[in-house]
């Protein structure tokens, strides 16, 4: 079992790593660095030699070779293939250990059918040409991806089955999961709609509190097709809307999620719970800091990176203060949270 728990682990750090270097190839604007999918310029590597850079140039007239995106996108994809043999591999042992544990197959299961159509969201990022709702629904399968891993190595960690009844403790908490997941959604459409720098002020945006006039089409979803999307193509009125609805998401969920983290911190004595709340709390205040800093800073890529990263590891933690939760809390816990 406990190689079964170091895999899961290893598992879990890799997909971190894919989520940041998803990042990074995004905001350095290597997402169309490959033209095809799954290979580049049409082999399974970079093209290199005057007669190959030639041949691939000819092969895709309208996106010459800049090897520094292409190789910055390969490497992602095999990364991401890795991770995919490895939950793979994940799914294949839960099956036989059944009987001897207490995992299950369910969630394995639903991460291998998550990996795949994860992969296919990465072929449609590059055909339809970085399609905001596509990237964003990429980055929020690799986000999904983490957490279910985070969970399958607690599960892994501790044989017991959650309590019941939950407490009231366990289901505020998954309420605060929905409102991360739907910040972390708002701050992909935020990033893929290229709005991160649409509010160069702060508090204000260009100098206004809520310009929301054109919020219709900051949230058309599907928009056109067939066309590229690299560098956006949404109004200056737009962005400006994208922006501050991810700004008034970031105050929500600060506030909730922190409340809620300094709720638990000071419920009892130390325990796993009390740790992933003080764990929560540094994330999530962290967050809130490097998202302004991003503002002030004109959006570094440093700040930008490391605020891909902090997302993830909020959610992370949240799901560890969810799960120890749900297996029941400190006898103090559940006082307070019955008072």
């Amino acid at each position: 079992m406990m190689n079964y728990t170091r895999l899961a682990s290893a598992t879990t750090l890799l997909a971190l790593v894919i989520i940041v270097l998803g990042a990074y190839v995004r905001l350095t604007d290597a997402g169309l660095g490959c033209p095809d999918w799954p290979g580049c310029y049409g082999t399974l590597t970079v093209p290199r030699g005057e007669a190959a850079v030639a041949a691939a140039e000819q092969a895709f007239p309208a996106r010459p070779l800049e090897a520094g995106k292409a190789w910055r996108e390969m490497i992602h994809r095999y990364i991401a293939g890795i991770l995919g043999i490895a939950i793979f591999i994940l799914a294949l042992l839960a099956c036989r250990m059944q009987q001897r544990t207490t995992i299950g197959l369910l969630l394995p299961l639903s991460l291998v059918i998550l990996v795949a159509f994860q992969g296919a969201l990465g072929m449609w990022t590059v055909t339809l040409l970085l399609k905001p709702a596509i990237v964003t629904a990429h980055l929020t399968g690799g986000m999904l991806i983490l957490a279910l891993l985070t969970w399958l190595v607690l599960r892994s960690l501790d044989q017991r089955q959650p309590s019941r009844p939950r407490n009231r403790g366990f289901y505020a908490a998954w309420v605060g999961l929905v409102i991360l997941g739907m910040q972390i959604v708002l701050g992909g459409w935020t990033s893929t709609n290229y709005a991160a720098l649409a509010c160069p002020d702060l508090p204000t945006c260009q100098g206004r509190w809520l310009p929301l006039e054109a919020v219709a089409e900051a949230y058309q979803v599907w928009g056109q097709v067939g066309i590229d999307y690299e560098g956006g193509h949404l109004s200056n009125e737009a962005r400006m809307a994208v922006h501050i609805v991810h700004r008034l998401g970031a105050v929500i969920t600060f506030l909730y999620i922190g409340t809620l983290a300094l709720f638990f911190i000071r419920s009892g004595p130390v325990s796993r719970i009390r740790v992933a709340a003080a764990a929560t709390l540094l994330l999530v205040l962290s967050q809130f800091a490097i998202g302004m800093a991003n503002v002030v800073f004109n959006l570094p890529l440093a700040l930008a990176l490391a605020h891909n990263a902090g997302a993830a590891l909020l959610l992370m933690a949240m799901v560890t203060m969810t799960y120890w939760l749900g297996l029941g809390a400190t006898p103090c816990v559940h006082r307070r949270i019955a008072a």
